[in-house]
């Protein structure tokens, strides 16, 4: 959207693969695809002036469970073809010339788009640590790499991403993340949740999806055990090791399932303290995390782990190395917290907008032009 006030903006969606065409044909997303592919509707939709979104004509396979690197290769390769005459038939038929190649994250699907369609520039942007999920690993490992290296540019969130990035590509540069944090930057927000009102404080509270992927236990339990008069309240859908694990059996830890996101702010409200007790691991460790930014732009104090990722909100969060800092530094958020410290958090998660991002990712591209252009005259 941001994008698209400036330039025309084609945003593709990933191409129907055969495993979902088989197994997922009830999903409205799926019956539109194969709509899409047999010709019963069209597959580029305008969304709003100078934007655009593409459900590609055609079905790839499934491949990332192939373990032969030649024969993986060869079939993605294939998807890529597929998957880039259908974008190459939306580019012609809205007549877009001078092409950015845009890739946010996806490592296999537009591996060869670049050779494909042959943009004037191609842009990837490195958002997320992705290897440390097992879909990703096994080819992954070999192709990120690769991917980062024939890429024109390369822009992160992060500087941990950025220096990773730095090994494969020199034109590795941090870019910051925009955020959507309209309905966290009402500071007047007063509504208390129903299901809040019988539990005490303080209330030391964390909303979002309880994952042992991304979340230590081990952290919630010991606060909760080291501090019994407070209120710890988790907000949001739990997987396995969650669901199993000794804070349901714990008197001072209140789980209040899944919420609307609208739901949201209000239970942000009536933290005393907010959390993100990350687990530290290759997913995690340089991740830009979204949710501080919603912490951040309700004013309100936050402990969290420290990590690589983290070292940029070092001046508004307080971080802990350890399960046992985090007692002590909830403590002095309790006690530190007043009207003119949120106003200044507001402030900083109010700076990371779309605006700033794109802003910064087109001054990326202009400076890969502008050498790209000395180097022709060089020559």
């Amino acid at each position: 959207m941001e994008f698209s006030k400036n330039n025309r903006v084609l945003y593709v969606n990933n191409a129907l693969d055969r495993r979902a065409w088989l197994k997922e044909k009830a999903d409205p997303k799926v019956q539109k695809r194969i709509a899409v592919i047999q010709g019963r509707e069209k597959g580029l939709v305008p969304i709003k002036e100078n934007m655009w979104n593409l459900y590609p004509s055609c079905i790839v396979e499934s491949v990332n469970w192939i373990k032969i690197r030649s024969v993986f290769d060869a079939l993605n390769k294939r998807n890529n073809r597929l998957f880039a005459q259908s974008i190459q038939a939306a580019i012609h038929e809205l007549g877009f010339k001078d092409v950015i190649l845009f890739n946010d994250n996806d490592i296999f699907r537009p591996f060869y788009l670049k050779e494909l369609l042959k943009p004037s520039v191609s842009v990837y942007l490195f958002r997320d640590v992705m290897l440390g999920v097992d879909y990703w690993k096994f080819h992954g490992k070999d192709l990120e790499p690769a991917l980062i290296a024939k890429s024109d540019i390369c822009v992160t969130n992060t500087d941990y991403i950025r220096d990773y990035c730095r090994q494969f590509n020199h034109r590795s540069n941090t870019v910051g993340q925009g955020c959507n944090l309209e309905m966290f930057s009402i500071p007047d927000n007063k509504i208390v949740p129903g299901d809040m009102h019988a539990i005490n404080g303080p209330v030391i509270g964390y909303v979002g999806a309880l994952v042992s992927l991304r979340l230590d236990v081990r952290i919630l339990e010991y606060i909760a055990a080291q501090r019994p008069e407070w209120s710890i309240v988790l907000v949001g859908p739990e997987d396995d090791v969650f669901r199993n694990s000794n804070l349901h059996h714990t008197a001072n830890v209140h789980f209040l399932g899944t919420k609307k996101p609208e739901e949201l702010p209000g239970y942000i409200n009536s933290f005393d303290v907010c959390l993100n007790p990350q687990i530290v691991n290759e997913t995690t460790i340089g991740n830009y995390p979204l949710k501080i930014d919603e912490y951040l732009a309700m004013g309100k104090p936050i402990v969290a782990t420290q990590t690589e990722g983290m070292k940029m909100f070092a001046a508004s969060v307080y971080l802990a190395a350890n399960k046992e800092e985090y007692v002590p530094l909830i403590e002095q958020a309790l006690k530190e917290d007043n009207a003119t410290i949120a106003v200044q958090r507001r402030e900083v998660a109010m700076s990371h907008s779309w605006t700033n991002m794109v802003g910064d990712i087109y001054g990326e591209i202009v400076s890969f032009e502008n050498s790209r252009s000395k180097l022709f005259i060089q020559q």
